[in-house]
């Protein structure tokens, strides 16, 4: 019997069954597209972690000043004011290993146009700030080191400010606002950035010379002290790691801090809270990528079950083709064929089943969709392997059968 034959009574069977070849087929197709699914939200959730990251910059540390005391309780980093300006201009242009360095003043407050108005934050900063954070400008331009050095009263606008004070799709440059009811020229809007890791509308920002808002925005003078954060940007070719080595050691002797004593600063890698990211999230997607796996074995599982049923059903019809010259390797082959098409045919609609649900949760939670080829071709296999696998027993058990005895089965 040739192998097309054998596959045309094995498709034969399988469709005189119509009900129970799906049933059987059910386990298959669940375990398939599960396994498809998860792996392609995984990916995609990865992708948007490292996608998030990467919008904030690359090679990127925030230095945070330290933390304060009160009553015995400690208020954690960034609640005292230890890091000064002049500690900014040292690390700019003390250490080889950092690119650029920029400080980040916020405070929040309500910015006026001529007929809107929007409560935002609003960023005292310096012109580096825009490379620090790989953050183009798409209208006009940013302020100069010339405007952050005088405080002129410009603004570079974030879109989603731009877009509430003036308008989907308007050019503000030009155009005046007021903060804290001081006349600001708008210079530039900038690039659309997204949001951050917890959610935060990096757009729904106004970005100002850092002296201005030190004098016009600022609440209380700090003196010689930054009132905020400081982003560095490492250079490249050494790294975030050797870039924090070399800012801490300056800092701690700037400082005048004692061998052992604890740092009144924190330096934060970006590139590890994002390698830690993505660590969980790829343990969770192996996670239910295994579980899904398991459904794949109890499709198998249901695939031999049924399999022997139909042995048992089909015993005389067994009788009668050995009887009229079918060899036990038919037999066999008939059976396994039959075992294998319903677990590829169950592969193929789990496969389709996975992609469609991939894509409806990507749309859903906004991740890129990544569906590997690999992850498919992996998964069809595996069907076809716990086809055989699963009904090689039921063949060989109907190509046992003795002739007689099948032929007197009732």
């Amino acid at each position: 019997m040739n192998v097309l034959e054998t596959l045309r009574l094995a498709i034969r069977s399988l469709v005189r069954s119509k009900t129970r070849s799906v049933l059987t087929a059910l386990g298959v197709i669940i375990g398939v597209g599960a396994v498809i699914a998860m792996v392609a939200i995984g990916d995609g959730a990865r992708a948007n972690v490292q996608q998030v990251f990467t919008s904030m910059g690359t090679n990127l540390l925030i230095i945070l000043p330290g933390s304060s005391t009160s009553g015995g309780a400690r208020g954690g980093f960034g609640s005292a004011p230890t890091v000064t300006w002049e500690d900014l201009d040292a690390i700019r242009t003390q250490v080889p290993s950092v690119h650029a360095a920029a400080p980040e003043l916020r405070s929040s407050t309500s910015v006026v146009s001529e007929d809107q108005n929007w409560t935002t934050s609003v960023v005292g900063t310096t012109p580096d700030f825009f490379d620090v954070r790989s953050w183009p400008v798409a209208l006009g331009s940013r302020f100069t080191s010339t405007d952050a050095e005088v405080g002129s009263k410009v603004a570079v606008l974030g879109n989603t400010v731009a877009e509430k004070l003036f308008g989907p799709g308007a050019d503000p440059v030009g155009q005046v606002i007021r903060i804290k009811k001081t006349p600001f020229t708008v210079i530039g809007v900038a690039g659309k950035k997204g949001q951050s890791p917890v959610g935060q509308d990096f757009d729904d920002t106004v970005f100002i010379p850092a002296n201005t808002f030190r004098r016009q925005v600022q609440s209380q003078s700090l003196g010689a002290f930054i009132s905020g954060i400081i982003y560095v940007q490492a250079e490249a070719s050494a790294g975030t790691a050797r870039a924090q080595e070399d800012i801490t050691q300056l800092l701690r002797e700037r400082h005048r801090l004692a061998e052992g004593a604890p740092n009144d600063f924190d330096i934060r890698d970006l590139s590890e809270l994002a390698a830690g990211q993505q660590q969980s999230t790829q343990t969770l997607s192996l996670l239910l990528a295994s579980i899904a796996a398991v459904s794949l074995l109890v499709g198998g599982i249901g695939i031999m079950n049924i399999m022997l049923v139909s042995v048992t059903e089909r015993t005389r019809e067994i009788g009668v083709r050995v009887a009229v010259g079918a060899r036990p390797r038919d037999i066999l082959a008939q059976f396994l064929v039959e075992a294998l098409t319903l677990s590829m045919l169950g592969g193929a609609i789990g496969a389709g089943l996975g992609v469609s649900v991939a894509r409806l949760l990507a749309s859903q939670f906004q991740w890129p969709l990544l569906v590997r080829p690999d992850v498919i071709i992996l998964a069809l296999g595996f069907s076809a392997l716990v086809g055989v696998g699963f009904g090689l027993y039921p063949a060989r058990k109907a190509s046992q059968l003795d002739p007689i005895d099948a032929l007197r089965y009732e």
